[in-house]
């Protein structure tokens, strides 16, 4: 009655369905859990210069430096349907032209079955801590918060806080500059 390419195409589409239908499983049990954990974050060192841009107006602008510890585990966040996590860094502060300034600092993927403990002591942030102008000498309130995001073999890709920021200030001289 049907031939050879009906049939196969008939088990092929089905198999497919099966398949949507397991992924779709796979989301929906992992959807709903709460993918926060504790972090602590300690700043160790900050310092802020004030150096050239030389990339268009090369004008002066801040660079901060900041030594920091960070200490979490993050081996709860894992389970069947979690293939990586995204860590980063940021770092937060309000300035006179912007009434939010988000600066990535760090950043690290851990990925199954990787050690998922972290406990760094001294580490440097690994991008430039740049400032479009001078708002980084004595501000007051900077706050570092670690997020991540969960990369799932089915599902959506959220972007989690981690339970726990810390707030420092900058120091209200400048460490060196060595052009004025």
């Amino acid at each position: 009655m049907h031939t050879a390419l009906t049939r196969g195409n008939a088990i092929l589409a089905y198999s497919l369905s099966v398949l949507a239908c397991l992924t779709f499983c796979c989301f929906v049990s992992t959807v709903f859990l709460d993918y926060r954990t504790n972090v602590k974050i300690n700043t160790v060192k900050v310092l802020v210069k004030n150096v050239p841009n030389f990339s268009a107006a090369r004008e002066m602008n801040d660079l901060g430096f900041i030594t920091f510890d960070l200490k979490t585990d993050l081996t709860g966040l894992f389970n069947w349907n979690v293939k990586q996590l995204f860590l980063y860094l940021t770092a937060e502060y309000e300035s006179e032209s912007n009434v939010l300034n988000q600066v990535v600092l760090w950043d690290k993927i851990i990925l199954r079955g990787e050690n998922a403990v972290l406990d760094f002591k001294n580490m440097n942030a690994k991008y430039y801590f740049w400032d479009d102008g001078a708002n980084l000498k004595g501000h007051k309130n900077v706050t570092l918060t670690l997020s991540w995001n969960i990369i799932p073999n089915a599902g959506l890709l959220p972007s989690i806080f981690g339970l726990g920021e810390h707030s420092f200030k900058f120091p209200e001289q400048y460490t060196m500059n060595p052009i004025q």
